[in-house]
């Protein structure tokens, strides 16, 4: 895994200012607390509770393996990795300016990704660059962004496939660039503004537009195989989600929060699913974007809603095997029996996969500042590596966590905050 080193908040954040910036007024004297039982107005306050049956059972892993390429966002195209082979003490190798960072018009939306003994990225204005993995040293950049066209817009993500650079941008673009040299081989329209990584399997781009359609390309002409179109959502989330592709199946990830399986060869539907959360009191709770990939390990497909609905789903059927009331907008991690996954509430859950039961819960730090409750912190990951979790903050720290215990066991210090991973 790599991490971009340049940091915004949220837009749940901003959004929950906003829903709260109306509770009351600053240097009010505060009022006594009314009698009664505390209930949770947001979904985010609602507290997990670890399974006591499940809790006392030692969790056991897949060993660790050996990765050398991250070609696609996720790792591969079903977002499955499973236990990455990581060294015990990870040091920075070197330090390279990837472009423009986000800012008050554009944001950074685009992770980086390594194959070919390269790594590639995409700035928030769209520039795609190339280094070489071992030194850092800068091969060559291009500029995705149509002539005429202010640079100015959210950044969507990038591919590898075939020697192969598959761009979507927040043009309304998919941009295929030759991996040795940055040559434009095509660009093709879609329906609206690309705000994820294409994922590439099996000679095709998959994209998720703005409007909630996904779009298959021939991965060698660009030429447009077929598109599905899901309910459009007028709120949502900055960024998206990729789909997964595994085998036959694509998964598709909408802001509306429905989560459609398709047929790789034609987009017919095989099942769907809404993940909204039925308890939507509040401006936060009612955005149900599926901002967090969705993963297809095995015989079953895991996705999770910004609102509060984290599901099991049988691959075959469709069929729910569990639900659980969790909240998140980043990809959960499958390894062996076991998902990882942070929530809304900055904890990191383990939950078994074929009943989805919590056998621990770690609290992450929510504020740099806990006891004034300022500087709130974003978190990204999981990824399992090394027989320990890392997630990388906002706040420029990254945190190693046990994967059997959630015990935090360590913590290292960033260049900057991380935004994406």
């Amino acid at each position: 895994m790599i991490m971009i080193a340049k940091i915004r908040p949220l837009a749940a954040t901003l959004a929950l200012s906003a829903a709260l910036a109306g509770c009351g007024w600053f240097g009010a004297k505060e009022a006594p607390p009314l009698p009664g039982d505390r209930v949770a107005v947001l979904l985010f306050d609602s507290e997990l509770k670890v399974d006591p049956e499940v809790a006392e059972l030692a969790i056991r892993l897949p060993r660790p393996v050996e990765n050398t390429d991250w070609s696609l966002a996720g790792g591969r195209s079903s977002h499955v990795m499973h236990h990455l082979a990581l060294g015990e003490a990870p040091r920075i190798v070197w330090r390279q300016s990837a472009g423009s960072g986000s800012s008050s018009s554009s944001v950074l939306t685009a992770a980086p990704i390594i194959a070919a003994g390269k790594v590639f990225t995409m700035d928030a204005q769209g520039q795609v660059m190339a280094f070489m993995a071992d030194t850092g040293r800068r091969l060559w950049d291009v500029e995705t962004t149509p002539k005429g066209e202010d640079s100015a817009v959210v950044g969507g993500g990038i591919g590898y496939a075939n020697e192969t650079i598959y761009a979507g941008t927040g043009y309304a673009e998919v941009v295929a660039l030759s991996a040795q040299d940055g040559k434009e081989r095509w660009r093709s329209n879609v329906p609206a503004p690309v705000r994820a990584a294409p994922t590439v399997a099996e000679g095709r781009v998959f994209v998720v537009t703005l409007d909630n359609q996904i779009i298959a390309l021939n991965a060698e002409t660009g030429e447009r195989i077929w598109g599905y179109a899901g309910i459009s959502e007028v709120a949502g989330l900055l960024g998206g989600a990729s789909p997964a592709v595994d085998r036959d199946m694509v998964m598709a990830p909408f802001s509306s929060g429905e989560i459609f399986a398709l047929r790789m060869e034609n987009g017919r539907v095989l099942w769907s699913d809404n993940l909204t959360a039925v308890r939507r009191v509040d401006a936060v709770s009612s955005l149900a974007d599926v901002r967090g990939r969705p993963v297809i390990d095995r015989d079953m497909v895991f996705a999770l809603s910004h609102s509060g609905r984290m599901v099991g789903v049988d691959r075959r059927s469709g069929a729910r095997v569990w639900e659980r009331d969790i909240g998140g907008v980043e990809m959960p991690w499958v390894a062996g029996d076991y998902v990882f996954v942070i929530t809304n509430g900055s904890e990191l859950v383990a939950l078994t996969r074929s009943q989805g039961r919590i056998h621990w819960i770690t609290r992450l730090p929510r504020f740099e500042d806990e006891e004034d409750r300022e500087g709130p912190i974003n978190w990204a990951g999981p990824v399992l590596a090394g027989d320990r979790l890392i997630v990388a903050g906002s706040d420029s720290k990254a945190l190693s966590v046990s994967p059997y215990t959630g015990e935090i066991l360590g913590e290292i210090s960033l260049p900057d905050g991380v935004m994406v991973a």
